[in-house]
């Protein structure tokens, strides 16, 4: 079921440049991505806004060590072009999407490599609206980043920018937050993982104003202990925690916070697919899923496809990636998407993945409905799935090569109607993918070995 990866979903993961991918400019700080490609990133930005009125552009950063350095360098690209800068300091990924959109700001930029560890960084840039920056103005900043220095003029005088504290920003998202709650959450133990990231400032305080009792963990970020055994990178620590101090419920965070996974009160992990299930079924049986439509990734499990079956609600697929999920949420009025990684889109709520309101919407499910997430989520039967990447010399060339495509063939075959097979290349890496799920674990572990094998044998990086 659900074979190959279309080449529709193919030329979508291939609309990646020399330096932004699916999610921004993302690598190694200083290494891949270095302070000087931020300093233009920043010159070009203030210019390209700044042609017609000066422009306003408002900048978030998690807590890498790294992420203070190009917040800097950000800033004097943009002040150098003559825009005015407005820095929210440590904050989430969302919050900027939030501040940006409601604040009438050119564009905004959050400094975060998401889940990645501490010593990589990125660049997001997130349009006028929010939304994530169109390729066609990520295409002219890497011809400007390659091209001469003074393809671009310095301003002068009082045309030079400024740089402005602006918590009050962090601070109206926060309030944001806490009205789109509609329960009191008192009473209720709750665990949060903040990942030593972005969520540390804001998820505890937004909780304890609600009335939950909180308890928090991997919330003293030291600038290198992002993601590093915590989050929901790491959710067997929160599952652990949940279990021991007799919690609710838990929620993971990324370092950026547009991320959450969910932990029940028996220490089971909740996935970006249990939770599209949780949201998509309350907001059906409310009379709010717009077009009665879930919007998915390839990657998300057989499993939910069956059970939104059962539940007669509709999906759509898209290519890995929130951007994706979110374009398609925006082009056909769907209110709901997601990822099995956790990022969930409530397209009414927000331009972005939010991991903090994602957790506030879950706990909207469990009070109203009165039943905990376990049962929430017992209906759906998860298949077992097995990844493996493969490193290739050529990932659109071993994408397409006959003897991987039949091989992947036979083994949909094989599968029929009980699992499913999936061949896709990384947008940011020389890798192809395979993924299987099937009845039982031995049966991935045999189809997904069948497949890789093929691939390795003719473009393994060697």
């Amino acid at each position: 079921m659900l074979s190959l990866q279309s080449v529709e979903m193919r030329e979508c993961e291939k609309r990646m440049g020399k330096y932004f991918g699916t999610d921004g400019f993302r690598g190694e700080a200083n290494v891949v991505l270095n302070v000087m490609h931020a300093y233009k990133v920043g010159r070009f930005l203030g210019h390209y806004y700044g042609k017609e009125h000066k422009a306003r552009i408002v900048i978030g950063k998690d807590t890498r060590r790294s992420s203070y350095m190009f917040e800097d360098a950000l800033s004097a690209g943009l002040t150098a072009s003559g825009a005015d800068v407005h820095l929210l300091h440590v904050t989430t990924t969302p919050s900027v999407s939030y501040v940006v959109r409601s604040e009438d700001f050119d564009c905004g930029i959050m400094i975060s490599a998401s889940h990645n560890p501490y010593y990589d960084n990125g660049i997001k840039i997130l349009n006028s609206l929010g939304h994530k920056l169109e390729a066609e103005v990520e295409q002219l900043i890497e011809d400007y980043i390659d091209g001469p220095d003074d393809a671009i003029p310095f301003a002068t005088k009082d045309q030079i920018g400024r740089t402005t504290d602006y918590i009050v920003g962090r601070n109206r998202y926060i309030g944001y937050l806490m009205s789109l709650a509609t329960r009191s959450f008192k009473d209720m133990k709750v665990g949060l993982d903040c990942s030593n990231g972005s969520a540390y400032e804001i998820a505890k305080g937004v909780f304890d104003a609600l009335g939950a009792k909180t308890y928090v963990i991997n919330n003293h970020p030291d600038g290198t202990n992002i993601n590093t055994n915590c989050g929901s990178t790491h959710i067997e620590v929160l599952q652990q925690y949940v279990k021991e101090k007799g919690l609710d419920v838990g929620f993971a965070f990324d370092g950026d916070a547009d991320r959450c996974l969910a932990v029940d009160h028996k220490g089971n992990v909740v996935d970006g697919d249990l939770i599209l299930y949780v949201c998509g079924t309350y907001l059906k049986e409310k009379g709010e899923l717009n077009n009665n439509t879930v919007v998915t990734t390839v990657m998300s499990n057989l499993g939910l496809y069956k059970a939104f079956d059962k539940k007669g609600i509709s999906y759509e697929k898209t290519a890995v990636g929130d951007k994706y999920v979110y374009e398609n949420m925006m082009q056909n009025d769907h209110i709901l998407g997601g990822e099995q990684s956790g990022h969930i889109i409530f397209s009414k709520y927000a331009a972005t993945g939010d991991g903090i309101l994602t957790a506030l919407m879950i706990m909207e499910v469990i009070l109203t409905k009165k039943m905990p997430l376990s049962d929430l989520i017992r209906e759906v039967i998860i298949y077992p799935q097995l990844l493996e990447n493969v490193r290739v010399t050529d990932k659109n060339a071993a994408m397409e090569d006959p003897d991987v495509l039949a091989e992947a063939k036979k083994v949909e075959e094989e599968l029929g109607d009980n699992g499913r097979i999936l061949l896709r290349q990384s947008g940011t890496e020389p890798l192809v993918r395979v993924m299987v799920e099937a009845e039982t674990d031995a049966l991935c572990t045999k189809y997904v070995k069948q497949v890789a094998d093929v691939v390795k044998k003719k473009w393994a990086l060697k």
